[in-house]
């Protein structure tokens, strides 16, 4: 029983995890999970959408997976709809991590083409955490959408997440490369290589495929300028090269 002076469950964990110090807040995450309590869910749910350090935020899902998936889920689910980009992008991160089917239905076109990258890089996990089979094709074909967007970072998340669909991505793949955007193109093939070798590293896998890109965008012998005959090439080597007397 709770003292008077002492306060509730819920707001004790809500100012344990608004401390200023990290490591107090990080320690407040963990005992939520190793002693689940189901009314401690919604302050773990809203601390997930402010929480600015990485490690806590971690140890905060971890506290969510805790907890069982008919509480988590469907309110999940519906941080998702919220317009703060924490709210959406550690909800997807943790509906990756617990793994219910129920989550799949709720990772829309939109979430997986959201503008911020944040976003749609843990759209692109989760969905390739929680793709039904069957699916697969389809889902390669809406990441594929995707492809040549942002910075490295960016791109190397996308093509682990179409890398991981395996041989389901293979069309998918296949038409990118050959789109007429060449940063498309380039990612497209950069993608292929890694699905064909994972062991191969992204950095390698870009460097060749922009030269495999290059060259096929080079015009072909056909069309460059015809060289001189060797016979008036040399006629201008001469003429070049006599001496200004010759002439007279």
């Amino acid at each position: 029983m709770t003292s008077p002076t002492t306060p509730p469950p819920t707001t004790a964990l809500t100012e344990a995890l608004e401390a200023a110090d990290p490591s107090a807040r990080l320690q407040a995450a963990l005992a939520a999970g190793t002693r689940p309590d189901p009314e401690h869910v919604p302050v773990l749910l809203a601390r997930c959408a402010v929480e600015p350090d990485f490690y806590v935020r971690d140890m905060l899902t971890w506290a969510l997976t805790r907890h069982p998936a008919d509480l988590t889920v469907p309110r999940l689910v519906d941080e998702l709809r919220r317009p703060t980009r924490r709210a959406r992008s550690q909800a997807l991160h943790t509906l990756s991590k617990i793994g219910d089917p129920r989550g799949w239905p709720a990772i829309s076109a939109e979430l997986l083409a959201d503008p911020d990258d944040e976003v749609a890089r843990s759209a692109w996990r989760a969905a390739v955490a929680l793709v039904p089979d069957g699916a697969e094709p389809a889902l390669a074909a809406t990441l594929a959408t995707q492809l040549g967007r942002g910075h490295r970072d960016v791109r190397l998340s996308l093509s682990r997440a179409l890398a991981a669909l395996g041989t389901a991505a293979d069309n998918a793949l296949a038409e990118a490369a050959s789109h007429g955007d060449a940063e498309v193109r380039t990612h497209a093939v950069v993608t292929q290589r890694l699905v064909e070798d994972p062991d191969e590293g992204f950095d390698a896998a870009v460097f060749e495929a922009e030269r495999l890109v290059a060259l096929a965008a080079a015009p072909p012998a056909a069309s460059l300028p015809a060289a001189p005959p060797a016979a008036a090439s040399a006629a201008v080597t001469d003429a070049a090269t006599e001496p200004p007397h010759a002439h007279r």
